[in-house]
């Protein structure tokens, strides 16, 4: 992070480079780039973007799940609810997805990532629902109705023999706090002891 110029910036990637190079280490090119706040860049995982907060003109740093991120947990939803694993029990299944959907969002809680957690049990959500329908599909079809009746124990949650989907918005989003100097440190001097004499 630089307060200034593309150029104080760069400077300061030679700088870098320069320190590394002894040590036999060196920054990758492809990996390490030079860009704007308001631009944004992907940072393990998040994309992490200054933007104008709707409805005011105020401007904050907000940090997201990437779009790879998110196309991440997609495709492991995919692969478990795919039309090879229709054998296995329904309970099994919504076990196995709810620890795919805790570790997840775990590492994602500290972003705006409220709307994403709900979007991504919303295709959770549609891929149960293909993958039931087709397994219990028979002659005459399993209509949404029945869905619910047979598969669902509140509104349109699932559950199989005690075994309840919770999805990823059951995690909690905690956004980080500025704690600032208040962090303790192993530096933090103690007043001197007070001398007294007669």
């Amino acid at each position: 992070m630089v307060f200034g110029e593309r150029h104080h910036a760069e400077a300061l990637r030679e700088e870098v480079a320069a320190v590394l190079a002894p040590l036999g280490l060196r920054l990758a090119p492809e990996k390490t780039q030079v860009v704007h706040i308001d631009e944004g860049f992907t940072f393990l995982g998040f994309d992490i973007r200054r933007m104008r907060k709707r409805g005011t003109s105020k401007h904050y740093v907000y940090t997201k799940p990437s779009k790879k991120a998110v196309q991440s947990i997609k495709d492991k939803v995919r692969v478990k609810t795919c039309r090879s694993t229709r054998y296995q029990d329904l309970g099994e299944l919504i076990a196995d997805l709810n620890r795919s959907l805790a570790g997840w969002p775990n590492y994602f809680r500290h972003g705006v990532s409220k709307a994403t957690f709900s979007a991504v049990d919303s295709f959770v959500w549609r891929r149960l629902t293909r993958w039931i329908r087709a397994k219990h599909a028979g002659r005459t079809g399993l209509s949404m109705k029945e869905l619910r009746h047979r598969f669902c124990d509140q509104g349109w949650r699932f559950a199989c023999n005690g075994v309840v989907f919770v999805g990823a918005s059951s995690v909690a989003v905690t956004r980080y706090r500025y704690r600032g100097s208040t962090i303790p440190t192993p530096w933090t001097t103690k007043p001197a002891a007070a001398i007294t004499g007669s």
